[in-house]
């Protein structure tokens, strides 16, 4: 995910170089500029869609997981759940 972040910042950034060059510019040379940029930030936006469909998926299968896990051991999540809780208002009753 933090590949993906990267790239899709780095796209954006070349996409705001090239809108800014494009304004200087006119003519052929301008319009170039603009399908440039205007191809890096579709591809910008594409990246960002597969990441989060990535990420939806992802967050699916580690809720079906912990489901499947809680289902199969109900009394160690049980004991789980408490000592957490305990540990909680220990530090919580200590401030």
């Amino acid at each position: 995910m933090e590949a993906v972040n990267n790239d899709v910042k780095v796209l954006l950034r070349d996409s705001q170089a090239l809108f800014q060059a494009a304004a200087a510019l006119t003519g052929d040379k301008a319009e170039e500029m603009r399908n440039r940029a205007m191809l890096l930030l579709d591809t910008a936006i594409s990246k960002a869609r597969e990441a989060q469909a990535d990420a939806v998926v992802a967050g699916k299968e580690m809720v079906s997981s912990a489901e499947d896990y809680v289902t199969e051991n109900p009394w160690c999540t049980i004991a789980a759940a408490a000592g957490i809780g305990f540990l909680l208002g220990m530090v919580l009753s200590r401030k």
